[in-house]
Protein backbone atom coordinates (compact mmCIF):
# COMPACT_ATOMS: atom_id res chain seq x y z
CA UNK A 1 0.00 0.00 0.00
CA UNK A 2 1.26 3.43 -0.45
CA UNK A 3 3.03 5.67 2.05
CA UNK A 4 0.17 8.82 2.80
CA UNK A 5 3.38 10.28 4.79
CA UNK A 6 4.83 13.34 2.99
CA UNK A 7 8.31 13.13 2.18
CA UNK A 8 11.37 15.14 3.31
CA UNK A 9 15.08 15.15 2.25
CA UNK A 10 17.26 14.97 4.75
CA UNK A 11 21.38 16.09 4.33
CA UNK A 12 23.14 13.37 5.75
CA UNK A 13 26.68 13.95 6.77
CA UNK A 14 26.46 10.98 9.17
CA UNK A 15 27.77 13.18 11.78
CA UNK A 16 26.26 13.68 15.71
CA UNK A 17 23.72 16.77 14.01
CA UNK A 18 22.37 15.01 11.06
CA UNK A 19 21.36 12.13 12.66
CA UNK A 20 19.11 13.29 15.68
CA UNK A 21 17.75 15.30 12.23
CA UNK A 22 17.34 11.87 10.38
CA UNK A 23 15.85 10.29 13.50
CA UNK A 24 13.50 13.31 13.97
CA UNK A 25 12.50 13.33 10.05
CA UNK A 26 12.17 9.27 10.12
CA UNK A 27 9.81 9.75 13.09
CA UNK A 28 7.14 12.48 11.12
CA UNK A 29 7.75 11.75 7.19
CA UNK A 30 8.81 9.57 4.47
CA UNK A 31 12.33 10.76 4.52
CA UNK A 32 15.50 10.25 2.03
CA UNK A 33 18.93 10.57 2.77
CA UNK A 34 21.08 12.63 0.83
CA UNK A 35 24.89 12.64 1.28
CA UNK A 36 27.68 14.30 -0.01
CA UNK A 37 31.36 13.60 -0.97
CA UNK A 38 33.45 16.19 -1.29
CA UNK A 39 36.71 15.52 -0.97
CA UNK A 40 36.79 15.85 2.73
CA UNK A 41 39.47 14.43 4.71
CA UNK A 42 37.64 11.45 6.44
CA UNK A 43 34.91 11.42 3.44
CA UNK A 44 34.81 7.26 3.14
CA UNK A 45 34.06 7.53 6.83
CA UNK A 46 31.36 10.12 6.92
CA UNK A 47 29.58 7.98 3.92
CA UNK A 48 30.23 4.34 5.79
CA UNK A 49 28.10 6.31 8.69
CA UNK A 50 25.61 8.02 6.59
CA UNK A 51 24.43 5.09 5.22
CA UNK A 52 24.32 3.03 8.41
CA UNK A 53 22.56 5.61 9.72
CA UNK A 54 20.04 5.66 7.18
CA UNK A 55 19.61 1.85 6.48
CA UNK A 56 18.82 1.83 10.45
CA UNK A 57 16.36 4.75 10.58
CA UNK A 58 14.85 3.00 7.60
CA UNK A 59 14.80 5.65 5.35
CA UNK A 60 13.24 5.57 1.93
CA UNK A 61 16.58 5.96 -0.59
CA UNK A 62 19.79 6.91 -0.55
CA UNK A 63 21.69 9.32 -3.00
CA UNK A 64 25.35 9.99 -2.69
CA UNK A 65 26.56 13.11 -4.42
CA UNK A 66 30.29 12.84 -5.11
CA UNK A 67 32.18 15.99 -6.23
CA UNK A 68 35.73 17.28 -6.47
CA UNK A 69 35.59 20.96 -7.16
CA UNK A 70 36.01 21.74 -2.98
CA UNK A 71 39.38 19.93 -2.84
CA UNK A 72 40.08 21.38 -6.24
CA UNK A 73 39.62 25.32 -5.10
CA UNK A 74 41.29 23.95 -1.87
CA UNK A 75 41.25 26.91 1.17
CA UNK A 76 40.22 24.56 3.81
CA UNK A 77 41.52 22.43 5.97
CA UNK A 78 38.82 19.54 5.47
CA UNK A 79 39.66 19.28 1.57
CA UNK A 80 43.18 21.07 1.28
CA UNK A 81 45.79 18.72 2.25
CA UNK A 82 48.84 21.75 2.58
CA UNK A 83 46.62 23.21 5.74
CA UNK A 84 46.58 21.37 9.07
CA UNK A 85 43.33 20.42 10.65
CA UNK A 86 44.10 22.70 13.73
CA UNK A 87 43.84 21.17 17.37
CA UNK A 88 40.93 23.38 19.40
CA UNK A 89 42.42 26.08 20.47
CA UNK A 90 42.82 26.65 24.37
CA UNK A 91 42.93 30.18 24.46
CA UNK A 92 40.18 31.27 22.18
CA UNK A 93 36.42 30.16 22.19
CA UNK A 94 35.43 27.86 19.70
CA UNK A 95 33.27 29.96 17.67
CA UNK A 96 34.96 33.24 17.71
CA UNK A 97 36.11 33.60 14.83
CA UNK A 98 35.84 31.82 11.03
CA UNK A 99 38.33 28.79 11.43
CA UNK A 100 40.47 27.23 8.68
CA UNK A 101 38.08 24.24 8.61
CA UNK A 102 35.50 26.36 7.05
CA UNK A 103 34.72 24.86 3.26
CA UNK A 104 34.02 28.17 1.58
CA UNK A 105 29.77 28.37 0.65
CA UNK A 106 29.43 24.92 0.78
CA UNK A 107 25.90 24.37 2.49
CA UNK A 108 24.52 26.13 -0.66
CA UNK A 109 25.58 23.27 -2.97
CA UNK A 110 24.29 20.95 -0.44
CA UNK A 111 20.78 22.92 -0.31
CA UNK A 112 20.87 23.51 -3.92
CA UNK A 113 21.26 19.43 -4.81
CA UNK A 114 18.17 19.00 -1.52
CA UNK A 115 16.20 21.08 -3.95
CA UNK A 116 16.50 19.70 -6.71
CA UNK A 117 15.92 16.09 -5.27
CA UNK A 118 12.97 17.36 -3.26
CA UNK A 119 11.03 18.88 -6.55
CA UNK A 120 11.64 15.46 -8.44
CA UNK A 121 10.43 13.24 -5.36
CA UNK A 122 7.63 15.31 -4.70
CA UNK A 123 9.12 16.38 -1.22
CA UNK A 124 8.15 19.88 0.14
CA UNK A 125 10.93 19.76 3.24
CA UNK A 126 14.43 19.47 3.51
CA UNK A 127 16.28 19.36 6.56
CA UNK A 128 19.64 19.94 7.32
CA UNK A 129 21.39 19.97 10.64
CA UNK A 130 22.48 23.20 10.97
CA UNK A 131 23.35 24.72 14.73
CA UNK A 132 24.88 28.28 15.43
CA UNK A 133 25.34 28.17 19.03
CA UNK A 134 28.19 25.74 20.42
CA UNK A 135 29.11 25.49 16.82
CA UNK A 136 33.04 26.52 14.70
CA UNK A 137 31.53 29.90 13.85
CA UNK A 138 30.77 28.76 10.17
CA UNK A 139 28.99 31.42 8.44
CA UNK A 140 26.44 29.24 6.33
CA UNK A 141 25.17 27.83 9.62
CA UNK A 142 23.70 30.81 10.87
CA UNK A 143 19.78 31.61 10.71
CA UNK A 144 19.95 34.44 8.60
CA UNK A 145 21.97 32.05 5.94
CA UNK A 146 18.73 29.52 5.68
CA UNK A 147 16.21 32.79 5.83
CA UNK A 148 17.77 33.98 2.25
CA UNK A 149 17.79 30.34 0.90
CA UNK A 150 14.53 29.94 1.70
CA UNK A 151 13.59 33.11 -0.39
CA UNK A 152 15.68 31.65 -3.44
CA UNK A 153 13.77 28.12 -3.12
CA UNK A 154 10.23 30.22 -3.43
CA UNK A 155 11.53 32.36 -6.59
CA UNK A 156 13.31 30.10 -8.65
CA UNK A 157 11.47 26.79 -7.58
CA UNK A 158 8.69 25.44 -9.68
CA UNK A 159 6.08 25.46 -7.14
CA UNK A 160 7.96 27.46 -4.90
CA UNK A 161 6.37 25.69 -1.87
CA UNK A 162 9.61 23.57 -0.63
CA UNK A 163 10.79 24.68 2.75
CA UNK A 164 14.19 24.53 4.73
CA UNK A 165 14.05 23.37 8.06
CA UNK A 166 16.50 23.48 10.65
CA UNK A 167 15.31 22.03 13.87
CA UNK A 168 18.68 22.14 15.88
CA UNK A 169 19.66 25.48 15.15
CA UNK A 170 19.36 27.79 18.39
CA UNK A 171 20.01 24.61 20.46
CA UNK A 172 23.04 23.84 22.92
CA UNK A 173 25.01 20.67 21.84
CA UNK A 174 24.13 18.98 25.49
CA UNK A 175 20.50 19.73 23.97
CA UNK A 176 21.15 17.82 20.45
CA UNK A 177 22.23 15.17 22.30
CA UNK A 178 19.43 14.61 24.98
CA UNK A 179 17.25 15.46 21.88
CA UNK A 180 18.44 11.97 20.34
CA UNK A 181 18.33 10.03 23.22
CA UNK A 182 14.44 10.70 23.23
CA UNK A 183 14.20 9.46 19.61
CA UNK A 184 17.02 6.83 20.01
CA UNK A 185 19.20 8.49 17.10
CA UNK A 186 21.87 6.04 16.52
CA UNK A 187 25.12 7.96 18.13
CA UNK A 188 27.20 4.96 17.78
CA UNK A 189 27.09 5.05 13.81
CA UNK A 190 28.06 8.75 13.72
CA UNK A 191 31.27 10.35 13.10
CA UNK A 192 32.03 13.95 13.92
CA UNK A 193 36.12 13.97 13.49
CA UNK A 194 37.73 16.43 10.91
CA UNK A 195 40.74 14.31 10.61
CA UNK A 196 40.47 10.69 12.10
CA UNK A 197 39.08 7.65 10.25
CA UNK A 198 39.68 5.14 12.69
CA UNK A 199 39.38 6.72 15.80
CA UNK A 200 38.30 10.02 16.15
CA UNK A 201 40.98 12.39 17.11
CA UNK A 202 39.15 14.15 20.42
CA UNK A 203 41.39 17.86 19.47
CA UNK A 204 39.79 19.21 16.49
CA UNK A 205 36.64 21.79 17.00
CA UNK A 206 34.13 19.33 15.91
CA UNK A 207 35.63 16.32 18.58
CA UNK A 208 36.10 18.75 21.50
CA UNK A 209 32.49 20.27 20.82
CA UNK A 210 31.19 16.45 20.54
CA UNK A 211 32.91 15.73 23.56
CA UNK A 212 31.97 18.32 25.80
CA UNK A 213 28.42 17.94 25.04
CA UNK A 214 27.64 14.40 25.92
CA UNK A 215 29.47 15.26 28.84
CA UNK A 216 27.29 17.87 29.70
CA UNK A 217 24.52 15.53 29.15
CA UNK A 218 26.03 13.59 31.66
CA UNK A 219 27.17 10.53 28.93
CA UNK A 220 30.10 8.98 27.64
CA UNK A 221 30.54 9.22 24.10
CA UNK A 222 29.83 6.20 22.16
CA UNK A 223 32.53 6.75 18.99
CA UNK A 224 36.37 5.13 19.43
CA UNK A 225 38.79 8.02 20.31
CA UNK A 226 42.32 8.09 19.51
CA UNK A 227 42.92 10.36 22.42
CA UNK A 228 41.17 7.92 24.73
CA UNK A 229 38.72 10.64 25.78
CA UNK A 230 35.37 9.44 24.59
Amino acid sequence: MASTRDRAVVCLSGGMDSVVCAALTARDYDAYALHFSYGQRTEERELKSARSVAETLGFKDFLHVKFDFFRRIGGSALTDDSIDVPKASAEEPIGESVPVTYVPFRNAHFLSAAVSWAEVLGARTIVIGAVEQDSSGYPDCRPAYYEAFQTLIERGTKEGDIKVATPLIHMRKKEIVALGLELNAPFHLTWSCYSGAEAACGECDSCVLRLRAFREAGLSDPIPYASGKG
